[in-house]
C-alpha cells in the first residue's frame, strides 16, 4: 500500500502512516488520545485502532422518509461483514431526502446532503465509506459527496418494495397515483376506490416498485459498478438484500487494501454503460440530471448530447411500468441488471473495473435471463431502439430539453400547437377543472418558472395533470412543456429540464398565450415559432422574477445553482477536492 503524503500545512505530528485513520487512531500524543478515549467510552476493544481499515457507514435512515426505512437493518448486515474481513464499522447519520414527504422538493437539498457527506467523509478518521441510499435523491447525493473526497466507497441502495395489489390488479407506487387521480376526477372511479388503493401500493418498506426514479438509480449505481452485482433490484424486505450488505461490509475493507478508489470505477466507461442501461430499463428522466452531476465530481466529460448520442441504439428491454406492464419484484426474479447487460453485451464496456474488483464481463458471466417477457431478448425488444430519453434543441431550448420517449403518445412525437401558459403550478391547478378552459387536444400546455433557480429546487410539476375538459372528452394525453422535472413514475408527452430556464432569462419566459410551438422528437426539434425580431423585443422588455428567497439555504441555492443541462449542482462544489486529513482539533 501507497504511504499517505499529506501536506506539512495539514499536520503537526512527523508520523507518517499507511491508513488515513491512523493520522488520528495512530498517533501518540494528545491528540491521538483525545480521538481514542471518546471512542473508547463505547466498549471497543483497544486493538481496534491497529491501523486495521476503519469503515464508514452514511446511513440516511429516518422515520420521515419511509423509502429508507429498512437502513438500520441494512447498516447492522455491512457491520457484520466489515467486522469479519478485518474492519472497524463506525455508523453516522446523513440527510434523508424524503420524496414523499418533503417540501418543495428534495431537489433542492440533493447538493445539501452531497455538501454535507462530503465534509462529513473528509473530517473523520475513515479509510473507506459505504453509502446506504433509497429515495430517489439520496443515492446520487451520496455519490456526489463521496465522489469529492475520493475514498474507497460502495454504495448499497434500499430496495423497493413489495409488488402493490388491488382488487386482483397488480399496481404500480407513483403510476398508478397519476392514472387513477386523473380517473376520479373523469369519474370513472369513486374517492373511495382512489383512497381504497394506498395501504395496497404500499405493502412493505422500500421505494417506488416501479422504474420510477429510485429503482432507476438503483439499477444506475450498479451500472455505474458502485454497487455489487444484482444489488439493485433485491427488494427491500428479501433476505438476500442482507445477505448482499453482508458481503458489501466484507468487499469494502478488501477495496481499502486494494487501494480502489471511487475515480478508478467512476471513469468515462462507467458513465457510458450508465446512459446506456438507463435506455435499456427504459429509466427515469431524472437520471439525466444525476449523471452529470456526478460526472462533474469526477472530472468526466459529460454532456447532455451523450444520452442521446449514447442511448440511441440501444432497445428498451425492461417491460416495467410506467412504460410497461411489470413492477421490480419480476425485474428481480428475471435477474435484475445483471441480466440487462448480459442481454446488451456488445454495446457496452464489459472491461470496465467495478467494485468488485472484476470486469463487467465476468460480473455478468452467470447471468441468466428467467423471464423473457419481463426482460426481452435484445433482438425482440419490448420497444425499439431510440424509445429512452430524447434531447431536443432548438429556439425554445438553446441548452437542450429532454423527452422520455417510451412514455409519451407516438403521435404527439410530431406535433405544432399553440401555447396556453402558466408561470406558476397553482396557477394552473386553480383552473385544470374549468370546463370553460381555452384548451384543446392540439394545445400545448407551457409551464413557467419551475427550474432550479425559479422554483426554487427543480420539482417535479413537469406531468401537469390533464385538463379536465380534456378527460372528459376521452382525450388521455396533451405536449407538456416546461423547465421542471417529473416523476420517474409519470408517463406522457412531457417535455422537461427547458434550458436555460425562463426565471434565467431562457427563451421559456417570452413564450405568450398563443404562441405557435413545433416540437419534432424524430428530428430532435423544440421551437417556438416567432419571429427572431419578436422574440427580442419580449427579451428587452423582460423583467427578472423577484428570488423566492432571501436568506439561508434557498437563497445560496438560487444563487449558485446551474442549469439543468449541467446537471444543477452548485458552482462551488463541481469537482473535489480529495482526502487529504484535516489540521488539528485540539
Amino acid at each position: 500500500m501507497k504511504t499517505l503524503t499529506q501536506p506539512r500545512e495539514r499536520i503537526l505530528s512527523e508520523e507518517k502512516f499507511d491508513r488515513r485513520s491512523q493520522y488520528w487512531f495512530g498517533l501518540k500524543d494528545k491528540g491521538g488520545y483525545i480521538h481514542r478515549e471518546r471512542l473508547r467510552n463505547q466498549g471497543y476493544a483497544p486493538d481496534v485502532f491497529d491501523g486495521r481499515p476503519v469503515i464508514g457507514i452514511a446511513n440516511t435512515w429516518s422515520e420521515l422518509n419511509p423509502c429508507n426505512g429498512s437502513l438500520n437493518d441494512v447498516a447492522e448486515a455491512v457491520k457484520r461483514g466489515v467486522w469479519e474481513a478485518g474492519g472497524f464499522p463506525l455508523e453516522f447519520p446523513a440527510m434523508s431526502l424524503s420524496e414523499s414527504l418533503q417540501r418543495p422538493t428534495t431537489m433542492l437539498y440533493r447538493n445539501m446532503l452531497a455538501m454535507e457527506v462530503e465534509e462529513l467523509i473528509r473530517s473523520h478518521p475513515l479509510d473507506g465509506v459505504v453509502l446506504l441510499g433509497n429515495c430517489d435523491k439520496t443515492p446520487p447525493g451520496l455519490l456526489m459527496g463521496a465522489a469529492s473526497v475520493d475514498l474507497p466507497t460502495l454504495m448499497i441502495t434500499g430496495g423497493p418494495m413489495l409488488n402493490g395489489r388491488f382488487q386482483g390488479e397488480a399496481v404500480g407506487s407513483g403510476t398508478l397515483v397519476w392514472k387513477y387521480s386523473e380517473q376520479v376526477r373523469s369519474g370513472k372511479i369513486s374517492f373511495e376506490e382512489f383512497m381504497a388503493m394506498e395501504s395496497c401500493s404500499a405493502r412493505s418498506q422500500g421505494s417506488c416498485m416501479t422504474m420510477g426514479t429510485a429503482s432507476t438509480m438503483a439499477c444506475v449505481t450498479e451500472a455505474l459498478g458502485v454497487q455489487l452485482p444484482g444489488a439493485a433490484a433485491i427488494p427491500a424486505v428479501d433476505s438476500r438484500k442482507f445477505t448482499l450488505a453482508h458481503l458489501s461490509g466484507r468487499r469494502i475493507v478488501k477495496m481499502v487494501e486494494e487501494d480502489l478508489k471511487l475515480s478508478k470505477v467512476l471513469n468515462r466507461k462507467a458513465f457510458e454503460n450508465a446512459i446506456k442501461i438507463l435506455a435499456a430499463i427504459g429509466g427515469s428522466t431524472n437520471a439525466v440530471v444525476h449523471l452529470l452531476a456526478i460526472a462533474g465530481r469526477v472530472g468526466v466529460p459529460l454532456n447532455l448530447d451523450d444520452f442521446d448520442k449514447l442511448g440511441k441504439d440501444v432497445p428498451v428491454i425492461a417491460n416495467m411500468m410506467p412504460s410497461g406492464k411489470f413492477l421490480m419484484e419480476e425485474f428481480f426474479d428475471a435477474g435484475g441488471v445483471p441480466t440487462v447487460m448480459k442481454e446488451i453485451a456488445n454495446l457496452i464496456h464489459t472491461d470496465h473495473i467495478t467494485v468488485t474488483g472484476k470486469t463487467v464481463k465476468e460480473n455478468i458471466e452467470g447471468a441468466e435471463n428467467w423471464n423473457k417477457e419481463v426482460i426481452t431478448p435484445a433482438n425482440k425488444p419490448f420497444q425499439a431502439a431510440g424509445a429512452g430519453i430524447v434531447v431536443v434543441r432548438g429556439s425554445l431550448a438553446p441548452d437542450g430539453a429532454i423527452i422520455k420517449v417510451s412514455a409519451a403518445s407516438p403521435k404527439l412525437l410530431t406535433h405544432k400547437g399553440k401555447a396556453l401558459v402558466f408561470n406558476e403550478i397553482e396557477e394552473y391547478l386553480k383552473v385544470a377543472d374549468d370546463p370553460n378552459l381555452p384548451v384543446t387536444p392540439e394545445t400545448i400546455l407551457v409551464l413557467k418558472n419551475s427550474g432550479p433557480k425559479g422554483y426554487p429546487g427543480f420539482p417535479e410539476v413537469g406531468n401537469l395533470p390533464m385538463p379536465k375538459k380534456m378527460l372528459d372528452q376521452g382525450v388521455t394525453d396533451m405536449v407538456r412543456i416546461s423547465d421542471a422535472r417529473m416523476s420517474g413514475t409519470a408517463y406522457g408527452t412531457v417535455v422537461l429540464h427547458v434550458s436555460p430556464e425562463s426565471t434565467a432569462g431562457g427563451p421559456l419566459a417570452f413564450v405568450e398565450n398563443g404562441d405557435e410551438i413545433e416540437l419534432d422528437v424524430p428530428n430532435r426539434k423544440l421551437n417556438l415559432l416567432i419571429s427572431p425580431e419578436e422574440l427580442a423585443k419580449r427579451k428587452a422588455a423582460w423583467v427578472p422574477p423577484k428570488p423566492k428567497a432571501e436568506r439561508g439555504w434557498s437563497k445560496m441555492y438560487i444563487e449558485h445553482v446551474q442549469q439543468a443541462h449541467l446537471g444543477a449542482d452548485l458552482d462551488f462544489l463541481v469537482g473535489g477536492s480529495g482526502d487529504y486529513v484535516p489540521r488539528h482539533s485540539h
